[in-house]
This record gives C-alpha cells, sequence and structure tokens, in this order.
C-alpha cells in the first residue's frame, strides 16, 4: 500500500505553520513560557490548536471540557473559539502548571468562559454527571495520563450530546504505539483506547496524523 502521508520535516512544518496559522501574540507568548519547562511537548501544538478551533466553530459549540490543562495554551484555543457566553470546564490536578495559564487566558479576554477545576477528572466528571450534565457537552478534549483515557472516554461519551465530538490527544505517542518492543503502561493504554474507539459502534471516528496524533470522535445519536 502507497505511503499517502507527506514525510513532515521541519522545514515543511515551519512552511504549514507559515501558510496556515493565524496566531496572536498572546499565543505565542505562552508557547515561549511554556518552552521554558521540564516537558514542554505536553503542550499542544499551534496548527492543532487552530484545528480545534475550527472544529468548535463549525459545531457552534457553546459548552466544552478538557480534561489535562498543563500550562493552558488548549484552553485559550478552546474558549477563544467559543461564544461570549460560552464555557470551558478545565480538569487538572496541577495548580503549579495550571498557575501559569491564568494572566495568559485574562489577557485574551477568555478567563471569564473557563472554569478550572483542580481535582482528579474522574472525580470532576463524575460530579458533572451526578449534577445532570449528560449530554450538555459540545466538545471534550482529553489529553492527561493515558492510563486514564478509558476512564476519560467513558465519562465523556455521557456528558458529550449527540454529534457532539471527543477529541483524543497523543494517540501516535511519537510512534511508539507501532513499535512492538515498547510494552509500557502508558503506550498500551493507547493502542488499547484506539481499537476501543475504532470498534465502539456508539460513535464515528478518525485518526488524524496532526500534533502527536489526534482521534476524533462524533457520540452517534
Amino acid at each position: 500500500m502507497p505511503k499517502r502521508t507527506v514525510k513532515m520535516t521541519d522545514k515543511l512544518y515551519d512552511y504549514l505553520l507559515n501558510a496556515s496559522v493565524k496566531e496572536g501574540d498572546v499565543f505565542k507568548r505562552l508557547r515561549k513560557e511554556t518552552a521554558k519547562l521540564p516537558f514542554p511537548g505536553m503542550q499542544i501544538s499551534p496548527d492543532q490548536g487552530q484545528f480545534f478551533a475550527f472544529l468548535i466553530q463549525l459545531i457552534e459549540a457553546r459548552k466544552a471540557l478538557e480534561i489535562g490543562t498543563f500550562t493552558g495554551y488548549s484552553a485559550m484555543a478552546i474558549a477563544c473559539a467559543l461564544p461570549p457566553d460560552g464555557k470551558l470546564i478545565c480538569c487538572d490536578v496541577s495548580e503549579e502548571w495550571t498557575s501559569i495559564s491564568k494572566p495568559f487566558w485574562s489577557e485574551a479576554g477568555v478567563a471569564h468562559k473557563i472554569d478550572l477545576r483542580l481535582a482528579p477528572a474522574v472525580e470532576t466528571l463524575d460530579a458533572l454527571i451526578a449534577d445532570g450534565e449528560s449530554g450538555s457537552f459540545d466538545f471534550a478534549f482529553i489529553d492527561a495520563d493515558k492510563t486514564g483515557y478509558d476512564d476519560y472516554y467513558e465519562r465523556c461519551l455521557k456528558l458529550v450530546r449527540a454529534n457532539g465530538l471527543i477529541a483524543i490527544d497523543n494517540v501516535l505517542w511519537n510512534g511508539n504505539v507501532a513499535d512492538a518492543k515498547h510494552t509500557d503502561e502508558s503506550t498500551e493504554a493507547l493502542r488499547a483506547i484506539a481499537h476501543k474507539v475504532r470498534d465502539d459502534d456508539r460513535v464515528s471516528a478518525c485518526m488524524l496524523a496532526i500534533g502527536d496524533g489526534v482521534t476524533l470522535a462524533r457520540k452517534l445519536p
């Protein structure tokens, strides 16, 4: 079978960014701030952020979920795409990393849209379900501990409305998922969620080679 995805060299990726991404100054400065941290690769890429914003506007989302916020770049991209009265609930456990995001969210004018909840994500999601919010979210982004992906996916399926979208990050895992030598828990969890979503008759789905790989699942009516 011929390989249909172009090899993404640094030169070609720079072209992609320059030719397609409209990244505001506040986003650029947040990326630079995050680059100083020990694990800057945990932040999504600018093209991925723009892609999510495009999807959110396309489905006219008003209410979104994020599981795993880090320094807040993805949250800011999502919140900027929501309407003025939109709402994004962010689930994270690190006050240290998420505190970096707050001045940038304020500067971008989206702090009022973001409800950051510092607690294990399963607890936050279960509380939302218990509060009767099932089926009320338009978009969910899962980008946290990989061994928790199955738990997050199941809860997001309850919370997202019919025809809503769930985006699952890092599904290509720097290529490790395709290498049988990698059998660590995170890699195995990513393989498992990929196969589960592929075979799940509750959704229609596709896997995209953007960033570190994103699976998109649309909840069927």
